[in-house]
């Protein structure tokens, strides 16, 4: 394929057989549980996916991500994995995995499943196992146990916290009944990390990955994918000595953290790279790595997993500047690891932006992430670790018009970006955070373990509306697993279908004319004069102008084939971005 085609001149079996169809691909994130309920139990399910497909095609996406669809008692929302070769009997069936994706390869969208490698679910048979086996055994080597402190072992192996609240160590009790050895888990209690030094966890993945890559999946995301390999060796280091070292100027970026971001993960990531390569298309892989913006190449390097997250965006206020820096540098990285760039605002773990930019700058939404747990496995001041609503948030601040149209405007920019664009269902439709969820039917552990200071992630992970009728505003015949408001009925698909100006047929839009207008990953800013509007330009005359500040904006001269919404007198207004294609 030449670097000058765009995907709108290869035909469905081209654009299939392409090796480098994630570099600039849009990929629609599915959380499975609440996409679309085709049985009607309340829960979103394979065939639901299977069966809107018709619905993602005409969206434009060139990938469908899925977060976990396996086996889990839910602990974490299906990242504790019961068994990683299996699928949820609530969710379907192994044939049901099969005929999704036989019918979203005939609309011409790849396949991207989740794979937590960090650690299993507590249920899983390997732990069951290690549970039920003495001190020292084999099965115990999978996992990562250790001696307690203290004159009986009372005490955790060190003071570390875990992400999710409390102590990083579970004590357990031995099969004779006798309090026993303590296992190690950075996330909830009931997802055991592996011990990645053990060469039958390394295969057992490799089985996995092969698995999947046999039944057509086209690539993988890898969560955590900084926090497998660790040193747990004597002394450990105090949970106040890892703050302060975070902290200072060097932080972890010698790779030197006990278990985040450690080199040796990418030994493992060269093994898997041979996998991929077998396959022709070779399987992609994208890094979900909360690293240091200088130790983010190596996971997307052509010898490791190929593609990295950057979450710098999502991350950022609404501001011109800030935007500006991101998008150069994260660039600059691109090009220096041979990857693409990828671009996100929204997933299944932080608010939803069109929340975050409706609110006051400084306001109850933490605009940061888990990247601070990265180096120290604790959350920083004023933020909540993972870009969750605070418990207790004024919410009577969220400016909803503000923030949609906000939202609007940024998703066009990224959306003009070179590298891959990552969109979370239901962003398409406009949808903001749900915070009118009783506390009684709330999911997220997060909520649990830190009651009182974090409302948790439920609010972007509520059932989409499909219709502004029924139980469940289309998305089953009967009610929802999560709440839905009942705003909810006026963002439904069938309300904005055909809708001039809605935001479904803004996406619609932007992503078939992305798919026309995309050629080489090159971008040059246009000085615009105004430090409030970026203007950049794209090889074939496509301009993208977003305006961050107040004042209507003088738009080049060309044709205005998008907009985020209606121009002033074909002056392009605050808060909007538009795309000018230079007449010929």
């Amino acid at each position: 394929m030449s670097t000058s085609a765009t995907k709108a001149n290869l035909s469905l079996s081209e654009r299939m057989a392409d090796p480098k169809w994630w570099r600039q691909a849009a990929v629609y994130q599915i959380y499975p549980r609440s996409f679309y309920d085709e049985n009607g139990d309340g829960l979103g399910d394979l065939k639901g996916i299977t069966a809107k497909v018709p619905y993602l095609k005409e969206l434009g996406v060139d990938a469908v991500w899925l977060s976990p669809f396996y086996p889990s008692a839910l602990a974490d929302g299906g990242y504790d994995v019961d068994d990683y070769r299996d699928v949820d009997p609530k969710l379907g069936t192994l044939a049901d995995f099969d005929e999704m994706a036989a019918a979203l390869h005939e609309a011409g969208i790849k396949i991207v499943v989740d794979i937590v490698p960090n650690h299993s679910s507590d249920r899983h048979e390997w732990f069951k196992e290690a549970l039920a086996s003495p001190k020292g055994s084999a099965a115990r080597d999978r996992y990562i146990f250790r001696d307690g402190k203290g004159e009986n072992g009372e005490l955790p192996p060190s003071d570390w916290d875990s992400v999710f609240g409390g102590p990083i160590w579970e004590r357990i009790t031995e099969p004779d009944g006798t309090p026993g050895q303590w296992y190690m888990h950075i996330f909830a209690k009931e997802q055991p990390d592996f011990n990645w030094e053990n060469p039958e966890i390394r295969e057992d993945f490799l089985k996995t990955l092969r698995f999947w890559s046999d039944r057509g999946v086209d690539g993988f995301r890898i969560d955590v994918a900084h926090g497998m390999a660790k040193d747990l060796s004597e002394p450990m280091p105090m949970k106040d000595d890892l703050l302060a070292r975070a902290h200072g100027t060097d932080g972890f970026i010698d790779g030197s953290h006990p278990f985040w971001d450690r080199d040796e993960v990418h030994e493992v990531y060269a093994e898997w790279r041979k996998l991929f390569n077998e396959y022709n298309p070779p399987r992609t892989a994208v890094a979900e790595a909360w690293v240091h913006e200088s130790r983010r190449a190596r996971y997307a390097s052509p010898e490791g997993l190929g593609q990295a997250f950057n979450f710098d965006l999502l991350q950022s206020d609404f501001d011109a500047e800030s935007f500006k820096q991101i998008i150069t540098d994260n660039l600059v990285h691109a090009k220096e690891s041979g990857a693409s760039s990828t671009w996100v605002f929204s997933n299944h773990d932080v608010v939803r932006h069109a929340t975050r930019y409706g609110l006051p700058k400084g306001g109850s939404v933490a605009q940061g992430t888990n990247a601070a747990q990265d180096v120290t496995g604790s959350k920083p001041k004023g933020q909540d670790g993972k870009g969750w609503l605070l418990a207790g948030a004024p919410q009577e601040e969220l400016d909803v018009e503000l923030g949609l149209r906000r939202a609007r405007a940024a998703s066009l920019l990224l959306l003009a970006l070179p590298g891959s664009a990552y969109l979370y269902q239901g962003e398409e439709l406009g949808l903001r955070e749900v915070t009118e969820i009783p506390d009684s039917e709330r999911q997220d552990p997060s909520f649990f373990r830190n009651k009182g200071v974090e409302i948790g992630r439920d609010g972007c992970r509520v059932p989409l509306p499909w219709t502004p009728e029924g139980p469940s505003f289309g998305f089953g015949a009967g009610k929802a697993h999560l709440p839905q408001p009942e705003w909810f009925k006026d963002y439904a698909v069938s309300i904005q279908e055909g809708v001039e100006g809605s935001t479904l047929e803004l996406y619609r839009k932007a992503l078939g004319l992305r798919r026309q207008l995309q050629t080489d990953e090159e971008l040059e800013w246009v000085e615009t004069g105004n430090p409030e509007v970026l203007h950049f330009s794209r090889p074939g005359g496509w301009e993208t102008v977003t305006n961050f500040g107040t004042e209507a904006f003088e738009l080049p001269a060309g044709t205005v084939v998008v907009s985020s919404g209606p121009l002033e007198d074909g002056k392009l207004p605050a808060d909007t971005t538009a795309w000018v294609v230079r007449d010929a």
